[in-house]
């Protein structure tokens, strides 16, 4: 796959910013996009939600159903670049708590 010249990969955890969660979503099971995050100390605000989708796979238990993984959103932030980030539905690793990612920014997000 060939990636953008102005993405960097970033794949680091991001903390939410406390009440600025969707709480639409949420109520519908699903997670609520914060407005902003906290990425190495710095904000991380979301402007705009360009769009969403889910990883899913299947059940670990055996059984035939799938569930969903990870939420995806691609966002425009504040200072006008474009952000993938994805919740984890099953936290892993060292902290339990690290569900939100920041996978990847643009710089310099793509003309349409």
């Amino acid at each position: 796959m060939n990636r953008d010249p102005g993405e960097k990969f970033v794949s680091e955890s991001i903390k939410p910013v406390t009440g600025t969660a969707d709480t639409a979503a949420m109520a519908r099971g699903e997670p609520g996009l914060p407005d902003a995050f906290t990425w190495r100390g710095e904000p991380l605000v979301v402007k705009n939600l360009i769009r969403s989708w889910r990883e899913t796979g299947p059940c670990k238990s055996g059984s035939s159903e799938v569930y969903a993984r990870k939420h995806w959103f691609e966002v425009e932030t504040g200072n006008g670049c474009l952000a993938e980030i994805y919740f984890e539905r099953q936290a892993r690793g060292k902290s339990r708590l690290e569900r939100w990612w920041l996978y990847s920014l643009h710089s310099n997000p793509p003309k349409a």
